[in-house]
């Protein structure tokens, strides 16, 4: 275990991962692309009648283990490491879209998000 823990930087892990999971909630706001990723996966922004709080913990966590594998990579393997570990996900997150038969523009969303979760992250470890 002491090579996915030695030599990272949890600091830039955890501002990362909350730099990260702010981003979420701008990307997906009415203030960016909210309204049309909403239609294009068939939901009603604000019609839930409470907070989504486990989907909301499930994408923290998600969050903090995507900062994590950069972080190791950063240590261990480099940016390259990072670009495969980012593009598998997108791609996974893609084909799950297709699947699911979401439109092209909620799929580029959601891909987007991912990538731009990713910049955020190595930014951290750069920055920090």
């Amino acid at each position: 275990m002491s090579e996915i823990t030695a030599g990272v930087d949890w600091i830039a892990v955890i501002v990362g991962t909350v730099l990260a999971f702010l981003l979420g909630w701008l990307w997906f706001s009415p203030l960016l692309f909210g309204k049309k990723w909403a239609e294009g996966v068939g939901i009603e922004l604000g019609s839930a009648s409470k907070m989504p709080v486990a989907p909301m913990i499930l994408q923290l966590v998600a969050t903090f283990f995507l900062s994590w594998a950069v972080g190791v990579a950063a240590v261990h393997y480099g940016l390259m490491a990072v670009i495969l570990i980012v593009v598998t996900i997108i791609l996974i997150v893609a084909a799950n879209g297709l699947f699911i038969l979401k439109n092209h523009f909620a799929i580029a969303v959601e891909a987007g998000f991912i990538a731009a979760m990713a910049v955020l992250m190595i930014l951290a470890q750069q920055v920090l």
